[in-house]
C-alpha cells in the first residue's frame, strides 16, 4: 500500500488539479502529475535512502502535491513546513525531524536560509523512465505532522502509508458522499497542515475530484467566492474562522454541492446562515493530527444536532471514557481506540509521549465530550492548546520564544475568547528588573521568529505570575482572567 499509488491514475487526461496560482487558469492533468512526481523521485532517488525525512515547504501548488507523492513513492518520509513559519519554528521542526532536504521554490528557500539544502521543486527533477513504488505497507513510516502541545517542543505525529485510506470515509461523509459526477473541491487552509493535506489534497485526488490549488495571501470573503466560481468549485472545507468572516460579510457562495467545517463545534445559529448563504446544511466533522477524520455528520444521511459534531466515522471506534478507561454515559474523555485507521503509529522520537497520550487501549483527544443517542456533543478542551482562526497554537512554543527577549523575565501565553477567531493568543509577561519594552517590540519579536499567525494579538505586563510550588505557570488562572476581561483584539 503506497499512497502515491493511490493518487496517481493511469488515465492521464483525467483533471487532477486547477490551477489558479497563475495569472491564467490552468487544468493539471494525472499524466503532468505523475511526470512531475517521477522527476522528483528520481531526483530524490540519488540522495535520499527509504525512512530518510524529507521537507517540503510548498503553498498550494500542484508542485505540493508531487513532492509529496515523489518521497511517498521511493519510500522515504515527508515534513510538511509552512510558509508563515518563521527561522526558530522552521528550524525546531527541520531539526527534530532531521530533514537534509526540503523541497521548496525561491521564497521558499529564503526563508530557510542554512537550515537545510533547498531544492526548487519547479527544477529538480530529472527526465526519465516512470520510477517504480517502493514496497511499502499501511506501517511503513510516510508522512510526519508536526502539532502544537501545552508543554515542550512540538511533537511529531508520524503515519504510515494506511493513513489515507483510514482519511476517505469521513473525508466523503462530510462532503455528502465526495465523489460525485461534477465534483470539484477547494479549501482556504494551507496544505501544510493535516486539514488542508489529508482532509482535502490527497483525498480529492485518490477519490479522482478534482482538486483547486489557489494560494490566499488573506483571506477575504469575496476572494473565496471568486475562487469558488472561477474554478467551478463544488465541495469546499472552510474552518469556522472562514465561514464566520463569510457571515460577517453577508457573502453567499451558490453552486455549492457540500460545505465541511472543523475544528470547533459552529452552533445553531451558524448552521441556519449556512443553510441561507449555501443553499445547503453545513456538515461538521471532528478529528486531530494524532486521528483524524474519526466523527462527521452527513446532511446526505441524517439531520444534523446544532452543538454536536455528528456520528462515529465508519472504521472507528470511538468513545467517551472515565477516568478508569471504561466507557462513560456521561460527560468524560473522547478517545479511540487503538489501531484506528487514521492513527499515527507514535510521536517521532518520543515514546514517552506517546504513553502519555494513551489510557490503557484508549488514544486521548484532549477533549471532552458526552454521548446524546448516536451524536457526539463537544464539551471543552482539557488542554491549553489555542484555537485561533483554524490553527492550533501551543502556548509553549511563543513562551520559549518571548523568554529569549533580553527585556522579559517570565511570561505565560494563554487563549482568550474573541468573537471572531474563537480565541486570541493573550501573553502575560514579567519583565526584568530596571528592563523595559513594549507590546509592540515583543509582538514583533514573535512574528519575526515564529509564525505570522501566532504572535500574541495582546499583550500585559504583570508583576509577577500565578506559580505551581514547582514554578509552572498555572495557565488556567491566567484562563480565567483572560476571558474576565473586555472582548478580542481586532
Amino acid at each position: 500500500m503506497n499512497m502515491a499509488a493511490q493518487c496517481l491514475d493511469n488515465e492521464s487526461e483525467k483533471i487532477a488539479f486547477v490551477d489558479l496560482t497563475g495569472p491564467m487558469r490552468r487544468d493539471v492533468t494525472f499524466g503532468d502529475l505523475a511526470v512531475m512526481t517521477d522527476g522528483l523521485a528520481r531526483a530524490l532517488s540519488a540522495r535520499v535512502r527509504p525512512g530518510d525525512r524529507v521537507g517540503v515547504l510548498l503553498s498550494q501548488t500542484p508542485w505540493c502535491a508531487a513532492a509529496h507523492l515523489a518521497i511517498w513513492k521511493i519510500g522515504a518520509i515527508s515534513v510538511p513546513l509552512f510558509k508563515l513559519f518563521k527561522h526558530d519554528a522552521l528550524a525546531t521542526r527541520i531539526d527534530d525531524a532531521g530533514c537534509l532536504i526540503v523541497l521548496t521554490d525561491a521564497e521558499g528557500a529564503a526563508l530557510l536560509g542554512d537550515l537545510a539544502e533547498a531544492w526548487d521543486a519547479a527544477k529538480a527533477g530529472i527526465p526519465g523512465d516512470p520510477v517504480p513504488f517502493a514496497p511499502v505497507g499501511p506501517d511503513t513510516p510516510a508522512v510526519l505532522i508536526y502539532t502544537s502541545g501545552t508543554t515542550g517542543r512540538p511533537k511529531g505525529a508520524l503515519h504510515g502509508h494506511g493513513v489515507l485510506t483510514g482519511h476517505l470515509p469521513g473525508v466523503a461523509i462530510s462532503h455528502n458522499h465526495l465523489g460525485q459526477p461534477g465534483d470539484v473541491i477547494w479549501t482556504p487552509a494551507d496544505w501544510a497542515w493535516i486539514g488542508g493535506l489529508f482532509d482535502v489534497l490527497m483525498p480529492g485526488l485518490a477519490l479522482r475530484v478534482p482538486v483547486v490549488a489557489a494560494r490566499m495571501e488573506k483571506f477575504t470573503a469575496q476572494g473565496a467566492a471568486r475562487i469558488c466560481a472561477e474554478a467551478g468549485v463544488r465541495n469546499v472545507f472552510f474552518p469556522p474562522t472562514a465561514l464566520r468572516m463569510l457571515k460577517a460579510a453577508d457573502q453567499a457562495i451558490p453552486g455549492l454541492r457540500s460545505v465541511a467545517s472543523g475544528g470547533e463545534p459552529l452552533g445553531a445559529e451558524m448552521l441556519s446562515w449556512g443553510r441561507g448563504a449555501f443553499g445547503l446544511m453545513i456538515n461538521e466533522f471532528y478529528g486531530q493530527t494524532e486521528c483524524n477524520m474519526v466523527a462527521s455528520s452527513c446532511a446526505a444521511d441524517f439531520p444534523p444536532r446544532p452543538g454536536c459534531i455528528g456520528k462515529v466515522v465508519p472504521g472507528f471506534d470511538l468513545g467517551v471514557i472515565d477516568r478508569a478507561g471504561n466507557p462513560t454515559d456521561g460527560e468524560g474523555d473522547i478517545a479511540l481506540r487503538r489501531g484506528a485507521p487514521s492513527m499515527m503509529l507514535g510521536y517521532w522520537n518520543n515514546p514517552q509521549a506517546t504513553a502519555e497520550k494513551f489510557r490503557g487501549d484508549w488514544m486521548l483527544t484532549g477533549d471532552r465530550g458526552i454521548w446524546e443517542g448516536a451524536y457526539l456533543r463537544f464539551v471543552g478542551r482539557e488542554d491549553d492548546v489555542i484555537t485561533s482562526a483554524g490553527y492550533r497554537i501551543g502556548p509553549a512554543e511563543i513562551e520559549d520564544c518571548l523568554l529569549t527577549h533580553p527585556a522579559v523575565a517570565t511570561v505565560g501565553v494563554v487563549g482568550k475568547p474573541d468573537a471572531l477567531r474563537t480565541e486570541i493568543v493573550k501573553a502575560y509577561v514579567v519583565l526584568k528588573d530596571c528592563t523595559r519594552t513594549s507590546a509592540e517590540e515583543l509582538r514583533d519579536w514573535v512574528k519575526d521568529r515564529l509564525a505570522s499567525h501566532s504572535y500574541p494579538r495582546e499583550i500585559a505586563f504583570l508583576d509577577a505570575l500565578p506559580m505551581t510550588v514547582t514554578g509552572k505557570v498555572i495557565r488556567k488562572e491566567l484562563k480565567a482572567r483572560a476571558a474576565a476581561e473586555p472582548g478580542g483584539a481586532a
